[in-house]
């Protein structure tokens, strides 16, 4: 398989969350926690597309942060992505255990733009090549 074929398979996934993650703001009562999730995991599989998208080595790590430079190495636009990262790293595990976070819907609509502009600009950037 190369590496085009991979990386969307990583895109496919990202989508179904993030398009989860629009359509469990619907609920009643919304699923805060699980929509703040869904977008993380978008995120994070967007961005191990775009590496995968490079042929490089897939970290497994739901790190954003992380993620985010490895991604840097292929283009130095993920910089302007690095704050949505930052918003989005703790949606990945603190927020799938019984520890006590504050998310509020103000967040999870901030989560869903902050994924958006992940996939943005890993979108833009894969169908220039």
């Amino acid at each position: 398989m190369d590496n085009k074929m991979i990386a969307d398979g990583w895109f496919v996934m990202a989508d179904l969350d993030l398009n989860s993650a629009i359509f469990l703001l619907s609920m009643k009562p919304k699923p805060l926690e699980i929509i703040a999730y869904h977008c993380q995991q978008s995120a994070e599989k967007y961005l191990k597309g775009f590496i995968a998208f490079h042929g490089g080595e897939i970290r497994k790590t739901h790190d954003l942060v992380v993620l985010n430079h490895d991604c840097s190495q292929y283009d130095s636009s993920f910089e302007n992505v690095m704050e949505q990262c930052i918003n989005l790293t703790d949606y990945g595990v603190q927020i799938r255990y019984p520890f006590h976070i504050d998310v509020e819907e103000r967040d999870i609509k901030m989560a869903i733009e902050d994924a958006q502009t992940i996939k943005s600009l890993v979108r833009e950037l894969t169908s220039r090549s």
